[in-house]
């Protein structure tokens, strides 16, 4: 038997340049929703991390199968039932166009900061494969979201916790939280 009053999917894309906090947030807001979490990067194929890490930007052809498996990872996370949180760039709306193709359930979750804000926040972070050298290149690449695509922007501005706060009243999220799908 199925639970006809069990609410749809959602799939939120939390997008942004590198050191916007994506995964942070994401996390954060996912484990708040219940809701499954995918770190975006961790489906790059290894070239693309061999190409960032050695301080080369991707190109729209590096981006594609990247995209592609993501978009993957939100077909899975709908057929299975569940909502989930993904971190991806997601910097074009070439590529947002992509991620949302057939999949009513994606909103986004824009991350905004300025250019000296993101670099603070790289200039400690340690270990990660994308350098901060390449953060020029992400905001050269960067189409923020557009009024006329699902979502909201938040303000990087404040602590993580803040943050995933104005993401729930942001994106309507708020009979949402603390309940647990899947």
């Amino acid at each position: 038997m199925t639970d006809s009053a069990a609410p749809p999917s959602r799939v939120v894309i939390a997008m942004g340049v590198s050191g916007s906090g994506k995964t942070t947030v994401g996390s954060l807001l996912a484990g708040r929703l219940g809701w499954d979490f995918e770190e975006g990067d961790n489906l790059h194929p290894p070239e693309n991390v061999a190409k960032m890490s050695a301080g080369h930007p991707l190109t729209d052809d590096d981006r594609w199968p990247w995209l592609r498996l993501i978009g993957a990872w939100i077909d899975d996370v709908a057929a299975r039932g569940h909502s989930g949180v993904v971190s991806c760039s997601a910097l074009k709306r070439s590529y947002r166009d992509l991620l949302r193709e057939g999949r009513p359930q994606v909103s986004f979750l824009y991350l905004d900061g300025t250019k000296d804000e993101i670099a603070a926040r790289l200039a400690l972070r340690h270990g990660h494969f994308m350098p901060a050298g390449l953060l020029d290149s992400q905001f050269a690449d960067l189409q923020p979201l557009q009024p006329d695509e699902p979502g909201a922007a938040v303000s990087v501005a404040g602590r993580p916790e803040e943050i995933v706060a104005q993401a729930i009243a942001a994106l309507g999220l708020e009979s949402a939280a603390g309940v647990r799908h899947g």
